[in-house]
């Protein structure tokens, strides 16, 4: 279950990055919907389900994760980049008009991002490595 979250999370990210970056385009076929969802963000998410196994063990190679005697630290920065990259491609592919407000120069999408990702990186360490946070703890 894990593994499939940070999957689903994972490729939810690519198709978020994708679909922002073709939404400027002058092209009418990318801007058309299905119940306010872009087309080709389904598409692309579709693709990238398939790919996002290889992309969470290529960066875990990178990091060298397996290597490392506690990996309860990157494994925290891993999972807090997921939530926060998840809601930050959220606002920029579905909620565009939250794109505008900011909050002493940065934009309140970034600082509202950052804050839930902590929490939800907190939250899920609790749901699925509780042994771990009471050993530690």
């Amino acid at each position: 279950m894990n593994k499939w979250i940070q999957n689903v999370l994972l490729a939810f990210i690519m198709s978020c990055s994708m679909t922002a970056l073709f939404s400027s385009t002058p092209y009418f076929w990318m801007k058309l919907n299905i119940f306010h969802i872009p087309i080709v963000f389904i598409v692309i998410f579709c693709l990238t389900v398939g790919i996002a196994e290889d992309v969470r063990n290529s960066f875990k190679k990178v990091f060298k994760f397996e290597k490392r005697k506690d990996k309860r630290p990157i494994w925290q920065v891993g999972v807090g980049m997921i939530f926060f990259f998840t809601q930050v491609g959220f606002v920029e592919v579905f909620g565009r008009y939250l794109m505008g407000f900011e909050l002493g120069g940065m934009p309140l999408y970034f600082i509202f991002a950052f804050m839930n990702a902590f929490l939800l990186t907190v939250v899920y360490e609790e749901i699925f490595y509780p042994k771990q946070s009471k050993i530690q703890g």
